[in-house]
C-alpha cells in the first residue's frame, strides 16, 4: 500500500490497472465526479494519471502541480504560525487571570474558558496534522484505527465547544445589559452546560451514527449527507444566535448612549460605539458569517486562506482583547511591577546601608504594601 498525501492507493499485483475515485472533498470545489489511475509495474507505481489531481479530478486552477504543493504548503505553514501564537498568547493569558485574585470573577472565568477552548482547537489541529499528514506512506493507509477516529471526534468536538462558547460569550453580555440584577454564580453553570456539555451531546450522537452507519476512514473526510448536519446544524445555530445578540447588544448600546447620564457628545458617542463594536466582532464569530455568504464561484484559495489562516490567528486576537488589552489586567500588572520593583530596591538599599537589619525584612514588606496598594 501507498499513500501519496492524497489517496490511499491499495496492493495490487505487478501489471494491474487500479483505478480510484476523486477525493471527496473535491466535490465542494466542483461538481465533477472523476476518477484517478495508476499502474503497478515492477518498479512501483507509476505517476497518476490524468495528473495532476485538480485536473482528473475537474478542479483545474491553471496552475502546475509544483505551484499547488508550494501553496497549499505555505497555508499549511501559515496556520500553524498563527494556531502557535495563539497557543503562547491564550496560554499566558490564562496564567494571568488565573495568579491574580483580583481578576477572579465570573466574566474572567467564562473568558478563562473560552480561552481554553481555543487552546483545545489548536492543540487539536496539531494533532490532526500529524496523524493525518505527517506519518509514514503506509501508516495513512490504516488511519481507520480507533485511535485516529478518536482523535477526529476530539477535533470535532474541540471545533463545537469553541463556537459555543463564543456564544456564550454573548449570552453573558446580553444578560448583564438587559437584567439588572441576576445571580452570576447560578447562570454560570448554566453557562458550563452550554458550553461543554451541549458539545457533547451532538458530538456522542455523530460519533454512534458515524459507527453503525458511515464507518469509513478515519472520518476525516467532510461528506455530503445528512448525518454531517448533526454537527454542521448546531454550529450555525449557534452563529445566528450570536448574530441576533449581536444586533440587539448594539441596540441596547445606543439606547444606553443616549440616556441623560451619558452624555450627548455625538463623538463620544460614536468613539465608544465604534469601540464596543471592534470588541463584539470577534467575540461573537461574526466573521464566520460573511464566509457562509461568498459565493459558490469564489476563488478557492482566498476561502482556504480567510477560513485556515486567517481563522488560525484568532485565538490571539482574543487573548489581546480580552486580557493584554484590559484595563483591570494592566492596572494589576502595573501594581504587581511596582511592588516587585520597590521590593528590589529597598532591599538593596537596606543591604547597602544597614547590613544588621536583614532580619527586619517583615517591617519593610509591611512598607511595601501600603506603598503599592491601588
Amino acid at each position: 500500500r501507498q499513500w501519496d498525501n492524497i489517496t490511499c492507493w491499495p496492493e495490487a499485483q505487478v501489471g494491474a490497472v487500479v483505478v480510484k475515485p476523486c477525493p471527496k472533498y473535491f466535490r465542494f470545489l466542483t461538481t465533477f465526479v472523476g476518477n484517478v489511475t495508476r499502474n503497478c509495474t515492477s518498479q512501483g507505481w507509476t505517476d497518476v494519471y490524468p495528473a495532476p489531481y485538480t485536473v482528473a479530478c475537474g478542479f483545474d486552477s491553471n496552475s502546475t502541480p509544483e505551484e499547488q504543493t508550494s501553496f497549499y504548503g505555505t497555508v499549511k505553514t501559515g496556520y500553524t504560525i498563527g494556531h502557535t501564537l495563539s497557543l503562547i498568547a491564550l496560554t499566558a493569558a490564562m496564567i494571568i487571570l488565573c495568579l491574580f485574585r483580583k481578576l477572579h470573577c465570573t466574566r474572567n472565568y467564562i473568558h478563562m474558558h473560552l480561552f481554553m477552548s481555543f487552546i483545545m482547537r489548536a492543540i487539536a489541529v496539531f494533532i490532526k496534522d500529524v496523524i493525518l499528514f505527517e506519518s509514514g506512506e503506509s501508516e495513512h493507509c490504516f488511519v481507520s484505527s480507533v485511535g485516529c477516529k478518536a482523535m477526529m471526534v476530539f477535533f470535532q468536538y474541540c471545533v463545537m465547544a469553541n463556537f459555543f462558547w463564543l456564544l456564550v460569550e454573548g449570552l453573558y453580555l446580553h444578560t448583564l445589559l438587559v437584567i439588572s440584577f441576576f445571580s452570576e454564580r447560578k447562570y454560570f453553570w448554566w453557562y458550563i452546560l452550554i458550553g461543554w456539555g451541549a458539545p457533547s451531546v451532538f458530538i456522542t450522537a455523530w460519533t454512534i451514527v458515524k459507527i453503525y452507519f458511515f464507518n469509513v476512514g478515519c472520518w476525516e473526510e467532510i461528506i455530503e449527507s445528512p448525518f454531517w448536519w448533526i454537527i454542521k446544524a448546531p454550529i450555525l445555530v449557534s452563529i445566528l444566535v450570536n448574530f441576533i445578540l449581536f444586533i440587539c447588544i448594539i441596540r441596547i448600546l445606543v439606547q444606553k448612549l443616549h440616556s441623560p447620564d451619558v452624555g450627548h457628545n455625538e463623538t463620544s458617542q460614536y468613539s465608544r460605539l465604534a469601540k464596543s463594536t471592534l470588541l463584539l466582532i470577534p467575540l461573537f464569530g461574526i466573521h464566520y458569517i460573511m464566509f457562509a455568504f461568498f459565493p459558490d464561484n469564489f476563488k478557492t484559495e482566498v476561502k482556504l486562506v480567510f477560513e485556515l489562516v486567517v481563522g488560525s490567528f484568532q485565538g490571539f486576537v482574543v487573548a489581546v482583547l480580552y486580557c493584554f488589552l484590559n484595563g483591570e489586567v494592566q492596572a494589576e500588572l502595573k501594581r504587581k511591577w511596582r511592588r516587585w520593583h520597590m521590593e528590589r530596591f529597598l532591599d538593596s538599599d537596606m543591604k547597602y546601608h544597614h547590613p544588621s537589619l536583614g532580619s527586619n525584612g517583615t517591617n519593610f514588606s509591611t512598607q511595601i504594601s501600603m506603598l503599592t496598594k491601588c
